[in-house]
């Protein structure tokens, strides 16, 4: 099949293209470096002229409200206009797990209108909602710090690493649409401060954790439910902690 996979170039996007194009399909990496622009529209016709499968793993460069909801809005019109015109026969889109439980945040809401877009737009869909990938355990580290603390919340989350991601997307553009959603997520489930810590650790930061219940996410609040998938999700098969030492190894 042609697959063509928008955000190609990226930490899934790659990983996607690798796959399917090891599988012998051919697998289109669609990024604006290479001319195609979802969200300006430009190059799309003829990037999904024969494509039988739209992957969308793309992610905003801000995380502004308005920024964020202009990107995927706009992105995601283009891909389902040109898509139709390209009779697509399925649209992939990875997503994020408990996107319609944080709406305090301008990136979920946003997220939750990408979602609905590609449920209204009548192309046959299949939507990969996935946890927190381990790489971005030091970014939320980040966007936590205050000068030598961290400051996180004990709510739990369920991460995954981001090659068990790109699995589950390589199988959701295999396969059928399911005009619905699946969810994956990591095989461990423990506090959002202590995933954040074993990562710090690793790494050999020394700013201290402070674990707070009340600490916010992005912009809000988390409890149990938040961060972590429903019944019966798919599960990842790497594990945090042979993540992390494969990272020291790389190092």
């Amino acid at each position: 099949m042609k697959i063509v996979v928008i955000g190609g170039t990226g930490l899934i996007g790659k990983k996607v293209v690798s796959s399917l194009q090891q599988l012998g399909h051919e697998a289109i990496a669609a990024a604006p470096s290479n001319g195609i622009n979802a969200v300006t529209g430009e190059g799309l016709a003829d990037a999904l002229a024969g494509a039988h499968v739209v992957v969308d793993v793309t992610n905003s460069p801000s995380f502004e409200d308005k920024a964020v909801m202009a990107f995927f809005e706009a992105s995601t019109r283009n891909l389902i206009a040109a898509e139709k015109a390209a009779s697509v026969t399925h649209h992939v889109a990875l997503s994020v797990v408990g996107t319609e439980r944080l709406q305090n945040s301008g990136y979920f809401r946003a997220k939750l209108a990408q979602e609905s877009l590609i449920k209204a737009s009548k192309v046959p869909y299949s939507i990969v909602r996935a946890t927190q990938f381990y790489e971005f355990m030091g970014a939320i580290a980040h966007t936590s710090a205050d000068g030598d603390t961290v400051r996180l919340s004990t709510a739990h989350m369920q991460p995954i690493a981001s090659d068990d991601v790109a699995a589950a997307i390589v199988n959701a553009a295999l396969g059928a649409p399911r005009n619905g959603m699946v969810e994956v997520a990591g095989p461990e489930r423990a506090s959002l401060s202590d995933f954040v810590g074993r990562h710090l650790k690793a790494v050999g930061d020394t700013r201290t954790i402070v674990a707070e219940p009340q600490a916010p996410y992005f912009g809000t609040l988390l409890n149990d439910q938040s961060l972590t998938p429903g019944e019966h999700p798919h599960l990842g098969t790497i594990r945090f902690d042979d993540w992390l030492q494969k990272q020291a190894a790389k190092a």
